[in-house]
């Protein structure tokens, strides 16, 4: 059983972004409700970083949990 680092609907802070740099420092929330495979490479999505920011796709590495689901 593989056990998920985030879930979806979890608020996450992006800590990097290579997707989109403007990101960085802002908070989204997990969109995922599986832990990402090959399909994605890896890549969790992320929404609602801001009005001019759409959906994207952090690795695990570039998130930080702020708060469980909603």
């Amino acid at each position: 059983m593989v056990v998920s680092v985030f879930q979806a609907g979890d608020i996450v802070q992006i800590v990097a972004c290579e997707d989109e740099p403007r990101a960085v420092g802002r908070r989204g929330r997990i969109v995922d409700e599986v832990p990402p495979g090959p399909l994605t490479g890896g890549l969790w999505t992320v929404h609602g970083a801001g009005l001019l920011i759409g959906s994207l796709l952090c690795h695990t590495h570039e998130l930080r949990k702020v708060s469980a689901r909603h």
